[in-house]
């Protein structure tokens, strides 16, 4: 090959390669998520990781990071606490910058001691309540704010004699504080609880619960469970015959579970939601939701996906990330993403619009919270309330 020749060549690869983009040519930047892909909670875990695939197309469509394309790297806890730390320990050989996951209360809690001096961990449950200046985040809104609306949605629909069914491990102890917590509102006065009954989360069985709830007199239930334990309680209800509204944890907004317990759901299904259901012609969000949404929602349908709770508890935690690291780089330490989080304001999402100087370690406040019940006729969701729990007149 002439010198002429040899240069010809050198010049068109060089000009090739240039036209490459740099999300394709760069190191992909890893995220560690850690969630519960097989186990009772594994239609929630699922659920994040295609939400969460999604996402990546289209982060990495819109430029990734720093020209990196974002990968986000799953790992299966099997819904077991001991599992996840497990996980916690060998990511953490990595040394990154943030770790989310995972997605329920007792799987983070788990994994928190492991990351208290960092990396960030974003925890994608809204039943963990971080301290305020710690490297922890919780996701969504928050599971008391969710159970506030609930508990006024009952209480102005005339339902103020409250049976509570909860699980004996940390998700349904997160449900009896807040419960009594939001009890105590001066505005749930009226509210009484008639009976509170609880439940191991490996029961198959709450039939005795269910029959004292039955005999109590109560016009409404808060069962703050999710995944299999939740489906007990349901299936229970209909076996007995109780026809009351029922509330589980937002974490069974998902089309999955609606499709996989149709036979027995009950006819007063009530799901607290974050803001991301579709509402056209319901009411109307701040323009910067709508347009988060509307975004969110065809990334998903591109990806044949419909938004449920699952979205709602990873899309923004996603996109907050992202922003913090293409504003700092992906050489970001863990403490300089944290800062800048934990002073991020007015950051638009697909649940609101975040300021975590006025809601530390989440962003969201009570406004955040609806209350919605599934279509089976129309495979939705659908709203039942204003944002923050009032009856949509």
């Amino acid at each position: 090959m002439t010198k002429s020749r040899r240069s010809f060549l050198a010049a068109t690869i060089a000009a090739a390669l240039s036209l490459i983009s740099p999300s394709f040519a760069a190191e992909p930047y890893d995220i560690h998520v850690v969630l519960p892909l097989t186990g009772s909670a594994a239609f929630v875990g699922q659920g994040e990781k295609d939400a969460l695939a999604a996402l990546e197309t289209y982060i990495d469509k819109d430029g990734g990071i720093a020209g990196r394309p974002l990968h986000f790297v799953f790992h299966d806890d099997q819904t077991s606490p001991q599992i996840a730390v497990q996980l916690t320990n060998t990511i953490l050989a990595d040394k990154p910058a943030v770790v989310m996951g995972s997605s329920l209360v007792a799987m983070c809690l788990a994994m928190a001691p492991l990351m208290k001096e960092g990396p960030v961990h974003y925890c994608l449950s809204p039943g963990v309540h971080p301290k305020p200046g710690s490297y922890m985040f919780s996701t969504s809104a928050s599971s008391t704010d969710q159970i506030a609306a609930v508990i006024r949605y009952y209480r102005l629909n005339g339902w103020t004699k409250l049976a509570t069914l909860m699980t004996t491990d940390a998700s349904g102890q997160d449900g009896d504080r807040s419960i009594d917590g939001v009890l105590a509102y001066p505005e749930n006065k009226p509210m009484t609880k008639v009976i509170a009954e609880h439940f191991n989360p490996s029961d198959v069985s709450v039939a005795a619960q269910i029959a004292r709830i039955k005999s109590s007199g109560a016009q409404a239930i808060l069962a703050w469970t999710t995944g299999a334990p939740a489906a007990t309680v349901l299936r229970g209800m209909i076996q007995d015959g109780l026809d009351v509204p029922v509330a589980p944890t937002s974490g069974n907004q998902t089309f999955a579970a609606m499709h996989q317990w149709k036979s027995f759901l009950p006819k007063h299904l009530i799901l607290a939601s974050a803001l991301y259901p579709p509402h056209d012609g319901v009411l109307t969000l701040d323009p910067r939701v709508e347009k988060a949404q509307h975004e969110m929602y065809a990334v998903l349908k591109a990806h044949g996906l419909k938004p449920d709770n699952m979205v709602a508890t990873s899309w923004d935690v996603g996109l907050i990330v992202v922003a913090g690291l293409r504003k700092l780089g992906p050489d970001a330490t863990a403490a300089q993403l944290r800062n800048y989080i934990a002073n991020l304001t007015d950051f638009p999402g697909i649940d609101g619009i975040y300021d975590f100087k006025k809601y530390p370690e989440r962003g969201l406040g009570p406004d955040a919270s609806t209350v919605t019940a599934y279509d089976p006729k129309t495979d939705e969701w659908i709203w039942l309330s204003k944002p923050g729990g009032a009856p949509l007149q």
